[in-house]
């Protein structure tokens, strides 16, 4: 969805205020697709400061169903989107570059809000998302989720790749 900013930078201290509601199907991250349980609903507000200055507004949410990290069962993941930012349009697409100020979203007098919504969940995206704190995973044998229960696989044995580690210890035994 393209809003145009353009009404907003012919009058000082001019608002433009919008309830939006995305386009977007799924959001990609890292290469991988979240789909959303609900899409992105959000408030947009527009606001001229004077100066060829525009402060935009962004309230909302959104629900994304993101996989456990341990057991992969599906989790719906609530996501406040809330950010505020301060576009200064009377400087050039390099000298915001060069000011490190990434506004991905703006094109001339346009906002694309898809995009500004996207960067805010990539931003709000959590480091890791568990389906409860005691969450026990899969099983490394046969891929059961032990948290419906045991599978009956033994895996006492330990990690080949901690064996360098077990043999440290077997030579502080012997001594």
């Amino acid at each position: 969805m393209i809003v145009s900013l353009s009404e907003v930078m012919q009058v000082t201290g001019g608002v433009f205020k919008q309830e939006i509601s995305t386009g977007l199907e799924n959001v990609v991250i890292s290469g991988t697709a979240y789909s959303f349980l609900e899409k992105p609903q959000a408030v947009i507000t527009a606001s001229n400061l004077g100066g060829k200055k525009v402060k935009i507004t962004l309230e909302g949410r959104t629900v994304l169903a993101i996989p456990c990290d341990r057991c992969l069962r599906e989790v719906a993941y609530e996501l406040l989107l809330q950010t505020e930012r301060e576009i200064d349009f009377s400087l050039s697409e390099k000298e915001r570059a060069a000011e490190l100020d990434e506004t991905d979203f703006i094109t001339g007098y346009d906002l694309d809000v898809d995009a500004f919504v996207c960067e805010e969940i990539l931003l709000g995206f959590p480091m890791k998302v568990l389906c409860q704190e005691d969450c026990k995973g899969i099983c490394k044998v046969c891929g059961a989720n032990l948290n419906e229960g045991e599978c009956g696989c033994d895996r006492t044995e330990l990690d080949p790749r901690m064996s360098v580690i077990r043999d440290i210890f077997n030579n502080f035994k012997e001594v």
